[in-house]
């Protein structure tokens, strides 16, 4: 069976899907010790699933278990790097470049810069390191990062697959050339909170920014199309039982709208209906991978679809899915909210500590090692 973690966006609630994922590392880590004492205690993540996918700061924790980091070292970082992650741009800098980004770039890209280092130099994306193959299947292991390229107006969702089109060595745009860390850097300049990328593909500079703004906030079923479809030259066999996608959130919180004037003045509309679309698309993406797959674990959609768990729609289940998110609806939300004001805030680093707690105990509820093998 071929294995897929895919993780969502959602700025410093990622500490959410850490601790999620301390959880899945501890449970594997217990069952491969039944198998082979000597091998557990080195376990990470990346002995166990075959295939990465992430956005935004998912794409930070996707790119760091590809690279064979423990979950705990990760974490770490967000924690010490959280305040520093999230710099207000100094009052004093020149107006135009106040304008640009909320926060400063440099210290998300020293933290980068630091984590996928090769040989001395900066990693690339065709690194060796992330292509490293399994003991069990021989197979290198695949990453996926989603970014939005705003230089041609479109999702770009790239792996670091050697047969890729885009991947070829002899294109002087390849791919595969482009530093990780400014990669992982571009799929989280989320616009208004950082500056936007610029990345070299041959001689031509792009501007990139967060994935999250793309369809692939939750990039679990790209990631699916990815390993099945002839075009992105993986070609998994398709089937419950080769394909397993674990997904997880950071958190969802309800856009229900809760005021008595429906004429919403400009400042209420621009604070809120990006959160409500990127909370749509992921629910969408959730969604879908429930209709082509057979969903073993999630939290219920909504009243109408229900949990569309195991629908038994012989031949077209690509896959079996499991997804991981802490879902608050309304009322449940303000109770939430009014112990903590600013969890549901993407740079919220005061609120990591209650983060955390939310996601251990979600975790210890319903994480279950016959979700994960």
């Amino acid at each position: 069976m071929k294995r897929i973690l895919a993780l969502d966006g959602g700025g410093v609630r990622g500490v959410f899907t850490l601790e999620v994922l301390l959880r899945i590392e501890e449970l594997l880590r217990e069952h491969y010790r039944q198998q082979d004492p000597g091998k557990a205690e080195q376990f990470v993540l990346r002995d166990h699933f075959d295939f990465f996918a992430g956005t935004s700061t998912g794409a930070i924790i996707a790119t760091g278990l590809c690279w064979g980091m423990k979950v705990e070292r990760i974490l770490k970082m967000y924690i010490e790097y959280g305040q520093k992650m999230f710099q207000p741009v100094p009052w004093y800098r020149p107006y135009k470049k106040f304008l640009i980004s909320k926060f400063e770039s440099g210290p998300l890209c020293e933290m980068l810069q630091g984590m996928f280092i090769e040989d001395g130099k900066p990693a690339l994306l065709g690194s060796k390191l992330l292509r490293k193959r399994s003991h069990e299947t021989g197979d290198g292991k695949l990453l996926l990062v989603v970014v939005r390229n705003h230089s041609t107006g479109s999702a770009w969702p790239l792996t670091n697959n050697p047969d890729a089109i885009f991947n070829d060595p002899s294109r002087p745009d390849c791919n595969l050339n482009i530093p990780l860390w400014e990669l992982v850097r571009a799929s989280t300049a989320a616009p208004v909170y950082f500056a936007p990328a610029e990345l070299l593909l041959g001689k031509k500079k792009q501007i990139f920014v967060d994935g999250g703004i793309t369809p692939y906030n939750n990039p679990a079923l790209i990631a699916a199309l990815t390993a099945v479809l002839p075009g992105y030259m993986v070609k998994w066999p398709t089937g419950p039982e080769n394909i397993r996608i674990v997904s997880v959130g950071t958190i969802q919180f309800s856009s229900e709208l809760r005021v008595k004037n429906p004429k919403l003045w400009l400042g209420f509309n621009v604070a809120h209906i990006p959160a409500a679309l990127l909370q749509g698309t992921s629910w969408q993406q959730d969604f879908l991978c429930r209709c082509l797959g057979k969903c073993l674990f999630g939290e219920k959609l909504d009243r109408e679809a229900g949990y569309l768990m195991d629908l038994g729609l012989p031949g077209r289940e690509w896959f079996s899915y499991v997804r991981y998110n802490q879902v608050y609806r309304a009322a449940e939300m303000e109770r939430i909210l009014k112990q903590d004001r600013h969890l549901a805030q993407i740079d919220a680093v005061e609120a990591i500590p209650r983060l955390r707690a939310i996601g251990a105990d979600y975790a210890r509820a319903n994480v279950k090692i016959e979700h994960l093998i």
